[in-house]
């Protein structure tokens, strides 16, 4: 198993798109990592989960708490022995990855980037998911591509199947790797 920063827990927020595999990748760096992981979906608030089910965009407002849960939940260091987190998060704009840095200062993010066809073609394949596909041309134009002063942001191109993209994220995060593009 890859070996971390020693005597940091790591918190891990795997970020993109809907339909990028944030839920996957976040799953299979748990099981890979050791971590406990939550998806970021959980977390909404039941009425923001009523817009999304609806295919109505939520705004900054319906964002705010809900990114103060995630910061919350990557900080929380009450685990007996002490275990880092990951969650499945968009953090599309900056201000979104900001303020989950303020909450859990030693966040990672891992985005996930493609093709807006390759996501089109996998969110038609989802089922029983609140997020309606009509809602990614949305998330495609609020999108902040991260910048390269971010360097707590590792880039990965989702061409390659889930299990490759596990692999890469979790090499990218093993001490020694730089956090760049894989």
């Amino acid at each position: 198993m890859p070996t971390l920063v020693e005597g940091l827990l790591p918190q891990i927020v795997v970020m993109g798109v809907s339909g990028s595999g944030k839920s996957t990748v976040a799953a299979g760096l748990a099981r890979e990592l050791g971590l406990r992981m939550v998806d970021g979906d959980d977390l909404h608030l039941p009425e923001s989960v009523t817009k999304m089910r609806s295919g109505i965009a939520l705004e900054d407002a319906d964002r705010w708490p809900w990114l103060d849960r995630i910061g919350h939940y990557l900080a929380d260091d009450s685990d007996q022995p002490a275990q880092g987190r990951i969650v499945a998060c968009s953090a599309l704009k900056r201000t979104y990855r900001d303020r989950i840095r303020r909450l859990a200062p030693s966040v990672r993010f891992i985005f996930l980037d493609g093709e807006p066809e390759l996501i089109r073609e996998r969110m038609s394949r989802r089922t029983g998911h609140y997020m309606q596909p009509g809602l990614l041309d949305s998330q495609l134009h609020t999108l902040e591509r991260p910048q390269a002063d971010e360097t707590d942001v590792i880039a990965i191109d989702i061409q390659v199947p889930p299990a490759q993209l596990v692999a890469l994220a979790a090499r990218a995060l093993v001490v020694g790797q730089p956090l760049a593009s894989a």
